[in-house]
């Protein structure tokens, strides 16, 4: 399993108050995870999302931390997650308390470091369409160099298959969770019956051409709200594989970021 701990994570939260204008400069790198509290299929926990977000983030600042100067920030863990509330355990913010929310956290944490360079790390993909023009927004207002990652999707690790779109809980998640989570995993809550159904995921959740307000509530796209592979197809390697893979991936998109004057 890969440890996420010690002073390498460069957490923020763990500097005494006057270390923040020693340890930060305007080179620093503020890194801010996004998850989102919502249902994951019977197998896995509603804040999956946040985990993932929350761990990549460490491991981007165990890699990258001195080279970059990164800084792990406290995980903002609610997202917009309309699509999955007809599941109990689903919170889900609005499009203004999301805006609301992500600008005043970025603001305090500008006025309170020295800081003018932000990383989002983004673990829920119900989030990412607000994200993008949000990016604008906050270089705008605070005149910052900012960009968005996407761990799943920057790694090219290849899951599932090509008739179920690994989306949402399936295999890609779950197996990122069995090496992130493992105790938080209980594949045995899935029915024994389960049986993956995508049919229609790819013309109501992918098609670029056209947005429909899909839910995960839907059976001709999701089984027990899952949208993708059996979950237990997955294993902590596969998991592993995936975030080595989006770890080497970052590493491209901090450098653009460091070289890049707000």
């Amino acid at each position: 399993m890969i440890a996420v701990d010690g002073p390498a994570a460069r957490q923020y939260g763990r500097l005494a108050a006057p270390r923040v204008l020693t340890e930060l400069t305007t080179e620093s790198v503020l890194c801010l995870p996004i998850g989102s509290h919502e249902q994951h299929g019977p197998h896995l926990p509603l804040n999956t999302d946040t985990v993932i977000a929350e761990r990549f983030t460490g491991l981007l600042a165990q890699r990258y931390g001195e080279q970059h100067d990164l800084w792990a920030l406290p995980a903002i863990p609610y997202g917009l997650s309309l699509e999955h509330t007809w599941s109990p355990g689903t919170v889900s913010l609005r499009i203004t308390s999301f805006m609301s929310l992500l600008n005043a956290v970025v603001t305090e944490h500008l006025q309170a470091t020295p800081a003018r360079r932000l990383l989002i790390i983004n673990g829920h993909g119900g989030n990412r369409g607000i994200l993008e023009p949000a990016l604008y927004e906050l270089q705008r207002t605070h005149a910052v160099s900012v960009c968005v990652i996407h761990p799943a999707s920057l790694s090219t690790v290849q899951v599932g298959g090509a008739t179920v779109p690994e989306i949402h809980a399936g295999i890609r998640e779950t197996a990122m969770m069995l090496e992130l989570a493992p105790e938080d995993v209980h594949l045995n809550s899935l029915p024994t019956d389960f049986t993956a159904n995508g049919a229609e995921a790819k013309r109501l959740v992918l098609d670029r051409g056209t947005t429909w307000p899909w839910t995960s509530g839907d059976t001709t796209i999701a089984t027990c709200g899952v949208i993708g592979g059996d979950p237990r197809r997955a294993t902590a390697d596969t998991g592993r594989a995936i975030l080595d893979s989006a770890l080497d991936a970052a590493g491209h998109v901090l450098t653009h970021l460091t070289n890049h004057s707000p």
